[in-house]
């Protein structure tokens, strides 16, 4: 039998030992599944209580149990659900007596969706959401996550689809009667209007992104400067607790430190990085290699120098330039002078320039507002934004120069016009995942969580 033709189990809750543990069968066998351990179904979708048994008639536990007969199910496949005590035992017993049935396995990470996806229940895009909103860390990262789940991306992308079909329909009879003298161009005309607004609302939704999809990795900040300068002890003070080592001496930070900061519902990524500068010791030289390496790859450095120190950027640009002559940092620099508690003013200076005491707090929330501000320009409006991956956005871009070109060339020849109408419903059927998409769904879904 073909693996996606088996019944699939797992757990579907925390892991063990907890208060209650959820356990999911999915597939042709979930009924017998549960008949087996609960003698008999439930009717659907209501929630029964039941003594568990397994094959040979021995008690498991004193669960409730739920059956959803396919297709009107998460999967679309005949599901049971059984709600245990969370103990290791019962789990145990529980999945062995699954198990025992034919046709039945665990399921892989990510399946219960897939074969979700699979059967209609929800596009592409959509499981994109789920994974989104299973990993969210941050609440504007839950919201968007929960918009793109509810169909925001997908019932448009589905839309754009037909209308597209609908164009290519009317290029097409054009083409089947060129003889029929004014025929074409009267079928063209609402054609190209059509295509045209498709091109604007696309282009529209594309450019109005800004780095909404980088919502899910989050901003990354790295912090870096010379040793002994206080990027550990600022750092601290940023999540408000000891990640990195204090000391006075100059090089402890030999490796880079991250830490996941919500700012404001924005995932932020903050690096404490070793001190940048020249030193024979070796294990120093790759942590120094390290820091501008993430330096250069960070969205904002904040650049650590004592209070009075006279730096300029292009300066401080060249001090964590790759020594191979790699390209400096391509995000925002800001300078903070640190110590300002021995001498000097606090808080924000000129644009791009702060005074803080790490080790006092001052200046802290300033640089924080700051930084909160910085994020909520960098990833634009993430309310009801659509792109919220690459992939996404690649579709789209596709979608919208195949239109574009499909404009550009419907007077010179319908035949062509027609192929780029084709090549933009293709672009958007593989951003729903309806036309051959084999090749992404494993790196998909393959993140989700067993059970999931």
């Amino acid at each position: 039998m073909h693996p996606r033709d088996q019944t699939i189990f797992a757990l579907s809750s925390g892991r063990a030992p907890s208060a209650i543990a959820v356990v999911r069968v999915s597939g042709a066998q979930a009924g017998l599944a549960l008949t087996t351990l609960a003698g008999r179904l439930p009717a659907p979708r209501q929630a029964s209580r039941r003594l568990l048994r397994d094959g040979a008639g021995q008690p498991i536990d004193d669960a409730v149990v739920l059956w959803f007969p396919g297709p009107a199910s998460a999967t679309g496949e005949d599901i049971a659900e059984f709600h245990v005590h969370g103990g290791r035992a019962v789990l145990a017993a529980l999945f062995a007596t699954i198990s025992d049935i034919p046709n039945t396995r665990t399921a892989e990470p990510g399946e219960f969706t897939r074969r979700a996806f699979e059967n209609g229940k929800l596009d592409l895009t959509e499981a994109e959401g789920l994974d989104d909103l299973i990993h969210a860390d941050t609440d504007r990262q839950r919201r968007q996550a929960l918009r793109q789940l509810q169909g925001l991306l997908g019932d448009r992308a589905r839309d754009w689809r037909e209308r597209i079909i609908e164009a290519s329909a009317l290029i097409e009879a054009g083409i089947d009667f060129s003889d029929e003298g004014d025929v074409p161009a009267e079928l063209r005309a609402p054609a190209v209007k059509a295509i045209k607004a498709l091109h604007d609302e696309i282009a529209k939704v594309l450019a109005a992104q800004g780095h909404s999809e980088r919502l899910r990795d989050g901003l990354v900040v790295a912090i870096a400067g010379e040793p002994n300068v206080g990027k550990s002890t600022l750092i601290n003070q940023l999540v408000r607790r000891e990640v990195a080592i204090v000391s006075p001496h100059a090089g402890t930070t030999r490796d880079v430190i991250e830490v996941q900061l919500d700012l404001d519902g924005y995932p932020v990524t903050v690096i404490d990085t070793a001190g940048i500068r020249e030193t024979d010791d070796p294990v120093e030289q790759e942590g120094v290699r390290r820091a501008r390496a993430r330096a250069e790859d960070a969205d904002l450095v904040l650049w650590l120098v004592e209070g009075g120190q006279a730096l300029d950027l292009d300066t401080m640009r060249s001090r964590w330039t790759s020594a191979d002559g790699g390209a400096s940092s391509s995000g925002s620099v800001w300078i903070v002078r640190n110590k300002i508690d021995l001498g000097g003013g606090g808080g924000a200076g000129p644009s791009g320039e702060f005074g803080i005491s790490a080790s006092r707090g001052d200046g802290i929330p300033e640089l924080v507002d700051a930084l909160v501000r910085f994020a909520s320009e960098f990833f634009g409006t993430t309310e009801g934004a659509m792109v919220t991956r690459a992939r996404q956005r690649d579709l789209l871009s596709r979608a919208s120069d195949s239109l574009r070109r499909s404009l550009d060339l419907v007077e010179d020849g319908e035949e062509l016009a027609a192929e780029e109408l084709r090549a933009a419903a293709y672009a958007l059927g593989r951003l729903l995942g309806r036309v051959d998409v084999e090749d992404v769904l494993g790196a998909i879904f393959q993140k989700f969580c067993i059970g999931k």
